[in-house]
């Protein structure tokens, strides 16, 4: 998995504030946000749930993904969660078991 990038979706709850990311570790980047570890915006708004990521061959990659969703509206990342996790579920379960 050397080399593999992340773009991440952070909710404070459903239709909350959301965080867009990009990382070469997932898990650890949603542990960071669940557990208040990172400083700032972050820490303010309390992005405590994994609502969507995308896994892509590359960090850059995922960085080039992650600049285009944050250039989308509002309306649209909403819809790109609700697409595959309508109900907001937390996705961090699944991530620290693979």
């Amino acid at each position: 998995m050397d080399g593999q990038g992340y773009v991440s979706i952070m909710a404070s709850g459903r239709n909350g504030t959301i965080y867009l990311g990009s990382t070469n570790a997932l898990a650890r980047l949603a542990s960071e946000h669940r557990n208040g570890l990172l400083p700032g915006f972050s820490r303010w708004y309390w992005y405590h749930l994994l609502v969507r990521y995308e896994a892509h061959l590359t960090l850059e990659m995922a960085r080039v993904r992650e600049c285009r969703l944050k250039d989308w509206k509002r309306a649209w990342k909403i819809r790109e969660i609700q697409g595959l996790n309508p109900d907001w579920a937390d996705l961090y379960d699944g991530v620290t078991q693979q």
